[in-house]
């Protein structure tokens, strides 16, 4: 006969894993037994007493701050995040945790459940001990073949999904950027006369600035490895590139006081190249070269024709690198182990997307060092072209925007309210709405010139918006412009399709 179950807060406090009921903000409102033992503490202690994220280490806060909190306000769910969180006697712990956020009665609560993450290590040792065991059995048993196979086939979807995932969070981190963006411009405008500011709006825009190039990188190198990133190619000369990069990072080295000394040819480099992504590469090489160099090093930028090649080449007096590093230095995610002390480290993926434009370019990419201490150079090369040079047309020159009627359609409050406010200190006439249909009322009530769509709306999409437009009684004078974070030629064409005039 089977034995009666032990009562429901019994198998709550004594659950395999911790459990843990938080507020939104954090605060903890009931804990299990078994994280209070796996911390040291007692409930009474914890509940109502602590934040969840006060119970991280720093490393832990900064990612909760980051990427946990947006990913729960974005789908209401995060699942399998390691982090370590500090035991009463200050050593650390690290947890698998999955968070849902739910409703209880008129109240958002966030529900943790943790696994102290040593066994699940344990248990991917065992995975790749198997895997190698069944690779070396493969020379005598070919039967192991196709369990390899399988074996092969789940990576490659893991791989996949890692690299959609980077692409989605990419474009997710990219949504709270624009109405951030869209606030400092309105600071700027309306910080005249307040002295209080002027030292700290450059702070906020430098950062804002790192933070959209930190995604920015992400962005691109999804792009590559799941081969879409596009190339807009026509020839040029590598040493007017590498002679605007100079420029541009000027200010980052003089700031982390480095000397650069910049070599040119007298002759053109002619190569068939996009601008844009050349320029990421010469940028990413320097700003790679300022992290690993201590203050007041010596970097080198150079453009020469080396071996019938085009070459940039970036050396400095810094770190170096191991022997042992220089296969792996541009693989994506890598870092040089001093570079877990630094607070310059990075993702690891800025070298990743130099290789990767480089070698859609035909070209190739090379890091050498005679080891730790000793400085290192990049060396970049890409095909020569025999093609001449078209001179470009000059943009003209920034105007005064007109005083136009604007309408902005976007699901994201922040980024429509800031991107109106910046319009309106520009001179236009500016409203915001959240939907589809809003936008569409609007378009009679308020007659706009132009109005910005947002394409990911609740209610419709904004290429369906953007067809209702055209269809209504002057609808086609509306000069349509699609805001998207998805800019791929598939979706350029959509939006074209669709009616728009700009399609990003």
């Amino acid at each position: 006969m089977m034995g009666a179950c032990p009562p429901d807060d019994a198998l709550y406090e004594h659950a395999a894993c911790g459990l843990l009921l938080a507020g939104t903000d954090g605060l903890i409102r009931r804990a299990n037994a078994t994280i209070c033992r796996w911390l040291g503490y007692e409930a009474s202690q914890l509940v109502g007493q602590v934040r969840v994220q006060d119970l991280l280490t720093i490393g832990g806060r900064l990612f909760h701050q980051t990427h946990i909190t947006p990913i729960l306000q974005l789908q209401g769910s995060v699942a399998e995040v390691q982090v370590e969180m500090r035991h009463r006697d200050d050593t650390r712990i690290p947890l698998l945790i999955n968070i849902v956020r739910r409703r209880h009665g008129d109240a958002a609560f966030d529900e943790f459940a943790l696994l102290v993450a040593d066994d699940r290590r344990a248990y991917e040792r065992e995975l790749l001990a198997a895997r190698q065991a069944a690779e070396a059995a493969l020379e005598a048993r070919y039967g192991a073949e196709a369990r390899l196979h399988a074996l092969n086939e789940q990576l490659s979807l893991a791989d996949r999904r890692k690299d959609e995932f980077i692409a989605t969070l990419s474009h997710e981190l990219r949504n709270p950027l624009a109405p951030m963006h869209s606030a400092l411009e309105v600071m700027k405008l309306k910080s005249a006369g307040y002295a209080a500011l002027e030292p700290v709006l450059p702070v906020f825009e430098r950062q804002l600035n790192h933070m959209r190039h930190l995604v920015d990188d992400l962005m691109e190198i999804s792009r590559i490895t799941q081969g879409r990133m596009e190339l807009r190619r026509a020839p040029l000369d590598l040493a007017t590139v590498v002679r605007a990069v100079a420029a541009d990072v000027a200010p980052l080295l003089d700031a982390s006081g480095h000397t650069l000394t910049v070599s040119l040819p007298a002759e053109a480099l002619v190569v068939d190249g996009d601008a844009t992504r050349l320029t990421q590469v010469a940028v990413n090489l320097l700003t790679n070269a300022a992290k690993y160099t201590p203050r007041g090093g010596h970097i080198r930028l150079e453009a020469a024709r080396q071996d019938g090649e085009a070459a940039i080449s970036v050396r400095d007096n810094g770190i170096g690198i191991p022997e042992r590093s220089l296969a792996s230095i541009f693989d994506m995610f890598s870092q040089l182990e001093p570079a877990l002390d630094r607070s310059q480290g990075g993702l690891g993926i800025g070298l990743a997307l130099v290789k990767g434009i480089v070698t859609l370019h035909g070209g190739s990419a090379r890091a050498f060092s005679e080891g730790v201490g000793l400085g290192s150079e990049f060396v970049v090369r890409l095909p020569l072209s025999a093609a001449a040079i078209v001179g470009e047309t000059g943009a003209p020159g920034a105007g005064r925007i007109d005083a136009l009627r604007v309408l902005v359609v976007d699901d994201n409050a922040d980024a429509a309210d800031t991107l109106a406010m910046a319009l309106e200190l520009l001179g236009c006439e500016a409203r915001t709405v959240y939907t589809a249909a809003a936008g569409i009322a609007q378009l009679t009530a308020f007659a706009p010139q132009v109005a910005l769509l947002d394409i990911g709306l609740p209610d419709m999409n904004g290429y369906d918006l953007a067809r209702q437009v055209r269809a209504l009684p002057g609808g086609a004078a509306v000069m349509l412009v699609a805001a998207t974070g998805w800019g791929q030629s598939a979706d350029k064409q959509l939006a074209i399709e669709a009616g728009f005039d700009h399609p990003t």
